[in-house]
């Protein structure tokens, strides 16, 4: 039968169920630049220097210190959990337990610091001079 009629001569036709075309994925090659887009990286945004801005210097703050071995810092705005953790760590040598964040009306950025139970909040505060 395929010998009288020919094979080749038949063809489904595809059904178009939808009126958008999808155009098929094809073979992508993995990039072989010959140089790089920039010759030298970008010196680093964010270090520890510039998340820390101060030291909150009020009775509250002091209180922290004193009762919940809590450091408070003014922060900068793009700073994150994780950048002002390290930065403490960094500068003042103490462990970090746990960050809490606050931004103030005036568009400042508050944290509070909490250290582990073997670092002592007084001490890294007076350290840094902070009291």
């Amino acid at each position: 039968k395929a010998a009288a009629k020919g094979a080749n001569g038949l063809k489904k036709t595809k059904v178009y169920t939808t009126t958008t075309f999808h155009r098929p994925k094809t073979l992508a090659l993995p990039r072989k630049p010959t140089y790089a887009n920039k010759a030298v990286n970008h010196y680093p945004r964010m270090d520890e220097y510039k998340v820390i801005i101060s030291s909150v210097n009020s009775e509250g703050a002091t209180q922290k210190i004193e009762d919940a071995n809590t450091l408070v810092l003014y922060v900068h705005i793009k700073a994150n959990k994780d950048q002002i953790k390290y930065a403490v760590k960094k500068l003042y040598g103490a462990e970090v337990l746990k960050v809490n964040t606050l931004v103030r009306p005036d568009g400042t950025k508050k944290a509070f610091v909490r250290l582990t139970p073997d670092h002592d909040a007084l001490d890294v505060a007076s350290r840094a001079g902070f009291l």
